[in-house]
């Protein structure tokens, strides 16, 4: 049986994996533009891995300029199955301190200038993002964070805004009222993407500030965001590797009672197959090509 290929979007701080094994850089064109930056392909232990920088290469790109799609999409094509997205975030809740690890399992969408569906142009499908997160997924890195000598909470709301700056102090006291736990700029779209793609979809959340309700710990600033994120890009790292050494089964939904992600479009495509346009059909076949 063939290992599984396993993918991590890096956030602010991690650029690179370490312990990579024979790596290659991989361009890959997509329908929907270029991704962030070419791909980094290697071996982590025995398990294949699949890199992304979300912000490219010296953090050149802001939430709102990431190629969502096309990052996704490249994912999609060059075979991945599951995706782990680390992202820094601000925490909303006391008990969450900088430099603790959560791994959200819901979401609330605050952004507002980024395309989210693969689909439209001819072609309409609802998938259900009732449960955004893969709970088999979550449920690894949450298991693999803890060994790795982090502080990791299991579940809460991630509130995803569209930045690039942080909360006004009334936002983050509404958001605390709403019962979220972490802030970020990030990980929303690549949920709803990585659903309509039918890649299980997980996020390891970096706590680097307590945003700025904490009004104690003072305002957010960009330094002691990224002294914070040395630290937890470390403990992210020793994650994630022994998360892929737990990964080492192709997904099986008949099994894992906790992963429908593989079957997330078998009943969400509702147009007449008749009259999808023939590009389509030929741009989204990485995705929709078992259905039709």
């Amino acid at each position: 049986m063939t290992q599984p290929i396993i993918g991590v979007i890096g956030g602010s701080g991690l650029y690179q994996m370490d312990g990579l094994k024979n790596m290659r850089e991989v361009a890959v064109a997509t329908p929907f533009g270029k991704p962030s930056d070419k791909l980094v392909r290697g071996k982590l232990g025995d398990s294949e891995l699949v890199f992304l920088p979300r912000h490219g290469k010296g953090h050149r790109l802001l939430p709102t300029e990431v190629n969502y799609r096309a990052n996704i999409f490249a994912m999609k094509k060059l075979g991945v199955e599951r995706i782990i997205s680390v992202s820094a975030v601000g925490s909303l809740r006391a008990e969450i301190a900088p430099g603790h690890l959560v791994v959200p399992d819901q979401f609330i969408d605050r952004t507002s200038q980024r395309p989210s569906t693969f689909f439209g142009k001819g072609l309409v499908a609802h998938v259900s993002l009732a449960d955004p997160f893969c709970k088999h997924l979550s449920g690894v890195l949450a298991e693999s964070a803890e060994p790795a000598g982090a502080t990791v909470h299991r579940g809460g709301t991630y509130v995803c805004m569209e930045g690039p700056q942080f909360s006004t102090r009334a936002e983050s006291h509404l958001y605390r009222s709403w019962g979220a736990q972490v802030i970020g700029m990030t990980n929303l779209q690549e949920a709803k993407l990585a659903r309509e793609a039918e890649i299980c979809f997980a996020t390891l959340a970096l706590a680097t500030d307590y945003d700025c309700w904490n009004e104690q710990a003072g305002d957010v600033d960009i330094d002691s965001v990224l002294a914070v994120l040395q630290n937890n890009v470390a403990l992210a790292r020793r994650t994630i590797g022994a998360a892929v050494g737990l990964l080492t089964a192709q997904r099986d939904c008949n099994t894992q009672r906790d992963c429908n992600c593989a079957t997330a479009l078998k009943d969400a495509i509702i147009t007449d197959r008749r009259l999808i346009p023939r590009k389509l059909r030929q741009d989204l076949k990485p995705i929709i090509g078992k259905y039709l």
